[in-house]
């Protein structure tokens, strides 16, 4: 019969898994606490990309204490005499620290691009649709390099895998034209930035218009004004003419107004008295073109033209400018004694002659 030194000699083991165990707890804790200290200090700054490192590292290096913890348990486990799958603990924790680090440097990049635009970071200069673009691109390169990584850390010749991609690459892209197409379609859309998330934008050429709410490798998506969806590929941008109202420096008022052919006399007076408003109007761009002047002697009315800019592009406030002006524009034809004009017609009858009885 065991002694109980030799027993606890036999499973001393079980002591030290214990004590790795707790210890581990103990450090996640401690680290736990680091973090929260830390992303109160970097949070009293205006800087991105310090809150990004936090966010970014406290899931990661949390899980990533543990796998350390409870490998170096597995260890200890094992003994001296380990079994064979004991061989493995190395290479696994080597893998889940690797895919943690990807976890970790994926988690930063998102938290920058969502962030990138936020007021509280005035530094930035840059907009979201391009950090859009670099967080795609980087949060790529980071992963299929750290899957390269771990099948070279595994034993896999990444040589190999390389040399099938490069053969693959050439069937892919006969057999996927169109994603390719799409693909470059996003680039460009990057790179010349005709529009972006946010914008409202429309197509003389195709049935397109509506905000842009999300450009993808293959898609962008665009919300209608009736709130549809409308998914469309990149490569029909590289087609189509493209507007884009939401970078119009400002926005026309261009009106035709009828006075009747009885007020031609007072014609002059009522274009005075439009320009004089509109000149010192507060929402009128004054560096813009201004015209008013009587235009043409149509059917049934003397034509008015005004034509001039407001400073705003906001499409609401846009109208509530145009109806004040409008109203004030009538306004001014009736202090001169005038009437706006409608369709009308005049009928002449000839005479008819009596005769005597």
């Amino acid at each position: 019969m065991e002694t109980v030194t030799e027993y606890l000699g036999t499973h001393a083991w079980v002591a030290w898994v214990f004590l790795i165990v707790v210890g581990t707890g103990i450090v996640r804790l401690l680290a736990k606490y680091l973090c929260d200290r830390l992303a109160g200090a970097v949070g009293k700054t205006a800087n991105l990309y310090d809150d990004a490192f936090v966010e970014a590292l406290r899931r990661p290096l949390g899980l990533a204490i543990w796998v350390v913890g409870i490998s170096f348990a597995a260890e200890a486990a094992g003994g001296q005499d380990q079994a064979e799958i004991f061989e493995y603990v190395d290479p696994v924790r080597t893998v889940l620290i690797l895919t943690l680090l990807v976890w970790f440097a994926v988690r930063f990049i998102s938290y920058c691009e969502a962030h990138v635009a936020d007021p509280k970071y005035a530094g930035s200069s840059m907009d979201q649709t391009t950090a859009l673009a670099i967080g795609k691109l980087l949060r790529a390169a980071v992963i299929v390099s750290g899957v390269l990584m771990g099948l070279q850390y595994l034993g896999i010749p990444i040589t190999g895998v390389l040399a099938f991609g490069g053969v693959g690459g050439i069937a892919i892209g006969f057999a996927a034209r169109d994603l390719l197409a799409n693909f470059f379609g996003a680039l460009m859309i990057f790179l010349d930035r005709p529009f972006a998330v946010g914008d409202w934008v429309r197509s003389p050429d195709r049935q397109i218009e509506g905000t842009v709410e999300d450009i993808g490798w293959r898609l962008t998506r665009i919300r209608t004004f009736d709130k549809r969806p409308l998914y469309v590929p990149n490569s029909i941008f590289t087609s189509i003419t493209v507007e884009n109202p939401s970078r119009m420096s400002n926005r026309r008022i261009h009106e035709t107004i009828g006075v009747r052919y009885d007020d031609v006399s007072v014609v002059a007076q009522i274009v005075d008295g439009i320009k004089t408003m509109l000149s010192g109007h507060e929402a009128i761009d004054a560096n813009q073109t201004l015209i008013v002047n009587l235009l043409q002697f149509s059917e049934s009315s003397v034509d008015i033209m005004v034509y001039t800019f407001t400073t705003t592009t906001v499409w609401t406030e846009y109208h509530e400018i145009k109806q004040d002006i409008l109203l004030q524009i009538a306004d001014i034809i009736q202090a001169h004694g005038a009437e706006i004009a409608y369709p009308t017609q005049t009928i002449q009858m000839a005479p008819v002659p009596v005769e005597n009885p």
